[in-house]
């Protein structure tokens, strides 16, 4: 009896608090407001317009909830004015198509203002023209705009996306009935269905991909959908354009092929083929592309020997249309792996003989890429990558002896990051070679002469970095380039600018403190700059393309009704690094029902890849770090050294040591965010990440067990020899050492200390499962306590799935929250 009345006082005390959370319905609420939160934002929904005749730029802005206005502004004064009065226009529509149009919505498209004030649009699928004087509406004698008709296998060639809003009229002028499809990733989508001589305006997206199928199910055409209405005539199926004929000569008179492993070539006009290569067996042959030298007599292919590439194995234990599990097996080399390694080879085709080569520069290849001939045709490059991503060659060919030499290269004692750095661009007409590096510690764009090797020029340099060659114009000798770190900003804002190939002339077309988007107007005059930050809504500027300077600020979005709702901006913050001396840039987000005199465990959603930096730039009302804020927790991201972007001694701290992720930074800079802010509590600090945020989430665990106390680790790459191949030899190295060993969390999971949570998905074809079911194995052997979730049928990032994500959301609140046992 005694027992049973201590259960009983058990019960009472804590059975109601076990269950005084619906965590279920916390997020059900959070989600939706997130949904909401759009539309309280004003003045940030912009779509612009420029005028034919260079005069105006109009632009469409949402002004209230569920109002649109336009206006315009005189690209020769820079004068704003409302682009026309919307309640004029709207009646005097309203006549002329005998709709109902309401003022604050007037369905315009394509619109365009012109010098003599009249205003051109299409509405109702009809071009109109709005003369403004006389208040009337009247049709326009422009046709309407020509859709892109598409082969139907061309739509799996693209990816689509979603815009603004956009119509497409489809015309079916065959003699059977179409249907159209909405195509959105792998998923067909049936939508209505069109008699012959029919026709159909469909509303959609920009970027949205429809298919048009004949009713036996043939596919006839596919159209992407643009940013203004368009129109599709379908008369049939439209053919596949003509595959690009490499295997030509450029004289027309040859074609080259493969034939039994082996190169052969042929006259076009008729004739026997004849090989020009020999020895070619399946185990060891020749391939494409194959290359023609410009005077047509020379001809280059690859050899290659072909490696067996290994092979993992994934169960499907519950598979939607069977009982019985299905075994997946894909092709997936990892770190170490023979791989296979294309070799050029150069023939002459008079004499059907192969010109032998000295391969000794380019002996061991990650890849060969960029291969271009001389426009004299007496010699070809290419890019050699060596492999181990140390060694970054240009290779010069000569074509009638078969000598290689070095024109430029980098070398590096770690990595060179050819995957998101890389950039070459030739200028044959004057010699010379275009090239980004980081020799000088930064990303850098240099001018190289194609005969001498020599660096005639460094074009930019500087503490930042370019990150895109948006356009080369060679006939101006002049760039337009993507550049980070510009003095006085966060080193991630994305900016514009341009410079001349000799380095002069180096002109910012933005200035804005934020992140930036840049359009040109057709004529190349203007530009439209549109900025945010994590902390400031979009703002959009015209800009003169000349020079940047500012024409005027069109919009400035407006968040102040979503502020009075108790959501906050997202607030970013600098604190030093390891060093005492680097600035390491983050951001903390709160929930909306912040209380500044409690204390808040606090959260860190991680990813420490080093391919790119990851802490958002951009304003954005809702994300999945407020989600999670919204459960009671102050949540941040941190960019820590290892990560890209920065200089490249920031960057290099990753090599060969991918277990650091950059938390002596993360650490330190928590550590200074919360001395200034007392709602912080270090007492209790959780972090999440996925697939190398995974691997990032239990490194914290495991290495920094005393700040971290709880982690939830999702489809991580724990151990490096065990994920794909290209990502981690090119941040570990080559070949696989110790360095490998020491940066797993398999080896170091003894160390576990703190509550764990473990999540993969059982069809991970991106990281191998099997990753994580090693670190479950060694923390088994280990004796350790941790919690393990297998998601069956998920695949990579299965803690995004609603399941995951609401166990990885209930396992930190549990484990962070005192109030939740």
């Amino acid at each position: 009896m005694m027992l049973l009345r201590t259960i009983s006082l058990i019960l009472c005390l804590f059975g109601g608090a076990a269950f005084s959370r619906d965590l279920r319905d916390e997020m059900k609420r959070a989600a939706e407001f997130g949904k909401n939160t759009s539309s309280l934002l004003l003045r940030n929904e912009v779509r612009t317009h420029w005028s034919p005749d260079g005069s105006h730029l109009t632009w469409k802005v949402n002004t209230g909830k569920n109002e649109l206005r336009y206006f315009q502004v005189d690209l020769k004064t820079g004068e704003k004015s409302p682009a026309f009065d919307h309640e004029r226009l709207a009646k005097a529509l309203a006549a002329a198509t005998s709709k109902a149009v309401d003022a604050n919505k007037i369905p315009l498209h394509d619109l365009a203002i012109t010098a003599d004030g009249a205003v051109h649009f299409r509405a109702f699928n009809k071009a109109w023209s709005y003369d403004v004087a006389q208040n009337e509406v009247s049709p326009d004698k422009r046709p309407p705009q020509a859709s892109q008709l598409l082969a139907p296998e061309e739509s799996r060639r693209r990816s689509g996306g979603s815009g603004e809003p956009s119509e497409v009229t489809i015309e079916n002028a065959t003699s059977d009935e179409v249907q159209m499809f909405w195509l959105s990733g792998d998923e067909t989508t049936p939508y209505e269905k069109i008699p012959p001589g029919a026709t159909v305006t469909q509303s959609t997206y920009a970027g949205h991909l429809w298919l048009i199928k004949k009713s036996d199910g043939a596919p006839l055409a596919a159209i992407e959908a643009g940013d203004a209405p368009t129109h599709a005539r379908v008369t049939g199926r439209v053919p596949a354009p003509p595959r690009r004929r490499n295997d030509r000569s450029a004289d027309g008179q040859w074609r080259a092929f493969i034939r039994d492993h082996n190169v052969f070539v042929e006259p076009t006009n008729g004739g026997e083929a004849t090989p020009v290569s020999e020895g070619g067996t399946a185990d060891d042959g020749f391939t494409g592309p194959l290359q023609w030298s410009p005077d047509s007599k020379k001809l280059v292919a690859f050899r290659v020997k072909k490696v067996a590439t290994r092979q993992i194995h994934i169960v499907q234990s519950s598979p939607p249309d069977t009982l019985q599990p299905n075994l997946k097996t894909l092709n997936y080399a990892k770190p170490g792996d023979p791989i296979w390694q294309p070799i050029p080879r150069l023939f002459e085709i008079e004499s059907r003989r192969e010109i032998p080569i000295d391969s000794a520069l380019f002996a061991n290849p990650w890849d060969i890429f960029d291969l271009a001939w001389a426009t004299n045709s007496s010699e070809f490059t290419f890019v050699y990558n060596q492999r181990g991503h140390q060694v970054l060659r240009i290779v010069g060919i000569r074509a009638d002896s078969g000598s290689a030499r070095t024109i430029f290269e980098d070398v590096s004692k770690t990595f060179i990051d050819y995957s998101q750095k890389s950039f070459i661009h030739h200028l044959p007409e004057t010699g010379e070679i275009l090239w980004a590096s980081e020799r000088d510690g930064y990303n850098h764009l240099y001018l190289i002469d194609s005969d001498s090797g020599e660096i005639k020029k460094q074009i930019t340099q500087g503490n930042w970095n370019v990150r895109e060659v948006v356009n080369v114009d060679a006939g101006k000798r002049q760039l337009l380039l993507k550049i980070m770190g510009v003095s006085g900003q966060d080193p991630y804002h994305m900016h514009f600018a341009r410079v001349n190939f000799d380095g002069s002339g180096f002109t910012r077309l933005t200035a804005a403190d934020g992140n930036h988007r840049m359009e040109f107007s057709p004529d190349g005059n203007f530009l439209t700059a549109t900025w945010s930050r994590a902390d400031h809504p979009p703002v959009v500027e015209l800009r003169r393309a000349d020079d940047g300077a500012l024409v005027t600020e069109l919009e400035r979005a407006d968040d102040s009704q979503l502020l009075t709702t108790g959501w906050s901006r997202a607030e970013r913050f600098v604190a030093k690094g390891r060093d005492g001396e680097t600035d390491i840039h983050g951001m903390i987000v709160r929930p909306t029902n912040f209380d500044p005199a409690k204390r808040y465990p606090v959260v860190e959603d991680i990813y420490a890849g080093p391919h790119d930096f990851f802490v958002p730039k951009n304003y954005s009302p809702w994300s999945g770090m407020r989600a999670m804020a919204e459960l009671g927790f102050i949540v941040v991201a941190i960019d820590g050294m290892g990560t890209n972007w920065r200089s490249k001694a920031f960057h290099d701290v990753c090599w060969k040591n991918l277990s650091d992720g950059g938390f002596p930074d993360r650490i330190a800079w928590i550590k200074a965010a919360a001395a200034t802010r007392p709602w912080m509590d270090l007492d209790r600090v959780g972090i999440f990440g996925g697939s190398a945020g995974g691997q990032n989430a239990l490194a914290g665990m495991l290495h920094h067990g005393d700040f971290y106390k709880v982690a939830v680790s999702d489809c991580g790459c724990h151990d490096n020899r065990m994920d794909k191949i290209w990502w981690n030899e090119a941040w570990m190295g080559w070949p696989v050492d110790e360095s490998y060993e020491r940066a797993s969390n398999v080896t170091h999971a003894a160390k576990l200390s703190g509550k764990l949570l473990l999540i993969v998905g059982e069809m991970d074809s991106n990281v191998d499962p099997a990753s994580t079911a090693q670190v479950v194995h060694a923390l088994q052997q280990a004796d350790k306590d941790f919690e393990f979730l297998p998601i069956m049928n998920a695949g990579h990032g299965a803690a995004e799935t609603p399941y995951g994500k609401r166990r990885r959301a209930e396992f930190l609140v549990r484990h962070l929250q005192a109030e939740y046992p």
